[in-house]
C-alpha cells in the first residue's frame, strides 16, 4: 500500500537577482498552481550582477521555460558567445581560445584530437589546435550563425552561449514568474524563526514587522547566506589556497564599434581582467588577490585598460572561493552565491544556479523533508563544485609566468589529487581522464592543457596502429571547409541587428 504524503503547499524564496528569479521562474513553470511561491527581496540590497557571461547549458534552461531566444537576447541587451579567449595566461604575449564545441571534425574511429596531437608532435602541423576550432574561426572573424543540425557539415561542430545584462535578465524572469503566480514581497529580512525541536525554519520577519511562513525555504540571499549560514550554520569550505583571488573590481564602459562574439580574459599581475561585450555597453572587471595588490591600484589598472568611456563608478565585490559544507539543511536549500562562489573565470555562476534548481526539482521533497533527499542533493552538488574547481585551478597552476608573485605562487602550489591525476595522464599519454558528469568536456580540457603549455610526451598509442588513414588530406579538407563556412556567415552585429536588436542600446 502506497504511503501517504503531505505535499509542499508554500515555498519562500529569500532574495532576488538572477538566483532568486531563476528559481522562482523554474519552480512556477514546474509546479504550476500546486503550491504558493513567494519571493521576498529588498530594493535596499544591491545585486552583484557581475555574471554576464554564460556557457551553453543556459540555452536548455531557457528552453525548459519556453522562452524564445530572440526575445530573451533582445530584452537582456545580449550578444552571442562562442567561447573565451585567454590572453597572457601561459606567458605574456601568448593567447589561446577555449571554444564551445569540438576541434576539427571526426573522420575515423580514432578521435580527431588524437591525430592532431600525433601530427603536431611530429612537426607536421605548425599552428595551435585553435586553427581547427570552428568556434574560433567564427569568433576571430567576428561572425555568428546558429549551428546546423546536419552532422556531416562543419557548421555543426560548434556551440554557443550568451553575454547579457544580469539585472535585465532578473527583471525579465521576474515578469515571467509573476505572470505564473509568483508573489513578490518588498522587504528586508531581519529575523529568522527556528522550530525549537527540529531546528527547521518556521518563518522570517521583515523590517516592517511582517512575517512570512513556508514549508520549504530557498536561500538566494547572496554571499551573506542569511538562512543557510546565518540561521542554520551550514559551514563553509574555503578554497582560497587553490584559487587565491578574493576581490573583483567591476566597471562598465561604452560599447565598442564591433561586438565580439566571445569573452576575453586577460591575465594581469595580480589576477585577470574580463571583457564582456553587450549591445548597450561592455562589462569589465579585474578579479585579483588582495594579498598582491591594493584596491586603489587594481581600480586604476582596470580603468586604464578600458577600451571605451567609463560609464559608472567602479565597485568592489569581495568573495571567498568555495562552497557551503551543506547546501540543503533541514527545510532550506541554498542556491546561487549563498551556496558558494566559483570565480567567474569560466562563466559558471549561472550554471551552478541552474543545476542547483534542476537538482532541487529532481529531488523535490514533501513536508516530511527527508534527510535522505538532502544527503543526495548535498553529495551531488559538492561533487559538481569540485569538478568545476579542478578545471579553474588548472588555469592558475599551468602558467609559465615568473613575472609576478601571484603567478609564481600558483605555479608552485600543491593542487587537488583529482586534478594532478588528470594532468599526469594527459602529459604522459595524451589521454583525457574525465568523470562522465563533467561540466567541461574533452575539448575544454584540451584547449586549456595545450593553450597553457601542457603538451603530451607522445600521442595516444592507437594513432600509430592505423597507418592507412589519410590524416594530412583530412586536415586540409577540414581547414578548407571551415574557411568556406565562415566566409558565408553574417557578421555578429549584422545577425543581432536582424534578429534581436535591443531597445536598451
Amino acid at each position: 500500500m502506497a504511503q501517504e504524503f503531505a505535499p509542499i503547499e508554500q515555498i519562500l524564496i529569500v532574495g532576488g537577482g538572477s538566483a532568486g528569479w531563476m528559481t522562482a521562474a523554474a519552480l512556477a513553470e514546474s509546479l504550476g498552481a500546486a503550491c504558493r511561491i513567494t519571493l521576498v527581496e529588498s530594493e535596499e540590497i544591491g545585486i552583484i550582477g557581475v555574471g554576464e557571461a554564460t556557457i551553453p547549458p543556459i540555452k536548455y534552461f531557457n528552453q525548459r521555460l519556453g522562452i524564445d531566444e530572440a526575445t530573451f537576447v533582445r530584452e537582456t541587451s545580449g550578444s552571442y558567445k562562442l567561447g573565451i579567449q585567454f590572453v597572457d595566461w601561459a606567458r605574456i604575449g601568448h593567447s589561446y581560445f577555449h571554444p564551445f564545441g569540438q576541434h576539427g571534425a571526426e573522420f575515423d574511429p580514432v578521435p580527431f584530437y588524437h591525430y592532431w596531437m600525433r601530427e603536431s608532435l611530429a612537426g607536421n602541423v605548425k599552428g595551435p589546435i585553435d586553427d581547427f576550432s570552428m568556434a574560433w574561426a567564427m569568433a576571430s572573424a567576428g561572425k555568428f550563425s546558429h549551428p546546423v543540425a546536419d552532422r556531416r557539415l562543419i557548421q555543426s561542430t560548434f556551440d554557443y552561449a550568451y553575454h547579457f545584462d544580469a539585472s535585465l535578465y532578473a527583471a525579465f524572469l521576474r515578469n515571467y514568474a509573476e505572470a505564473r503566480g509568483v508573489t513578490r514581497v518588498e522587504g528586508r529580512v531581519v529575523d529568522v524563526a527556528l522550530d525549537p525541536e527540529s531546528g527547521a525554519i518556521l518563518g522570517v520577519t521583515l523590517a516592517d514587522g511582517q512575517t512570512l511562513e513556508a514549508e520549504l525555504f530557498v536561500d538566494c540571499s547572496g554571499f551573506r547566506g542569511l538562512l543557510i549560514e546565518g540561521a542554520l550554520k551550514a559551514g563553509y569550505e574555503n578554497w582560497q589556497h587553490w584559487l587565491p583571488c578574493d576581490r573583483a573590481i567591476a566597471a562598465p564602459c561604452a560599447r565598442s564599434a564591433v561586438t565580439t562574439p566571445y569573452t576575453r580574459s586577460t591575465a594581469l599581475a595580480a589576477g585577470w581582467q574580463w571583457r564582456i561585450p553587450l549591445q548597450h555597453r561592455t562589462g569589465n572587471g579585474y578579479v585579483h588577490c588582495s594579498s598582491f595588490i591594493g584596491e586603489d591600484e587594481a581600480t586604476d589598472a582596470l580603468v586604464g585598460a578600458l577600451d571605451g568611456e567609463l560609464l559608472g563608478d567602479p565597485r568592489t565585490v569581495r568573495f571567498v572561493t568555495g562552497h557551503r559544507r551543506e547546501f540543503w539543511v533541514k527545510n532550506c536549500v541554498a542556491i546561487g552565491l549563498s551556496a558558494g562562489f566559483m570565480e567567474p573565470l569560466e562563466s559558471t555562476a549561472l550554471h551552478l544556479i541552474q543545476y542547483g534548481i534542476l537538482r532541487l526539482l529532481a529531488l523535490f521533497p514533501d513536508r516530511e523533508m527527508s534527510s535522505l533527499l538532502a544527503r543526495e542533493y548535498n553529495a551531488q552538488t559538492t561533487a559538481e563544485y569540485e569538478r568545476v574547481r579542478d578545471f579553474l585551478v588548472l588555469h592558475y597552476k599551468a602558467n609559465q609566468r615568473g613575472d609576478a608573485e601571484l603567478w609564481r605562487y600558483c605555479a608552485a602550489m600543491d593542487i587537488p589529487d583529482s586534478l594532478q591525476y588528470k594532468i599526469d595522464h594527459f602529459r604522459n599519454y595524451g589521454v583525457l581522464v574525465a568523470d562522465e558528469r563533467e561540466l567541461f568536456n574533452n575539448p575544454s580540457w584540451i584547449a586549456v592543457y595545450l593553450g597553457q603549455g601542457i603538451v603530451p610526451r607522445r600521442a595516444p598509442a592507437i594513432t600509430a596502429m592505423r597507418p592507412g588513414v589519410p590524416v594530412a588530406d583530412r586536415l586540409r579538407a577540414i581547414s578548407l571547409a571551415m574557411d568556406e563556412a565562415v566566409a558565408a556567415m553574417p557578421d555578429h552585429d549584422a545577425f543581432i541587428a536582424q534578429h534581436c536588436a535591443s531597445p536598451h542600446r
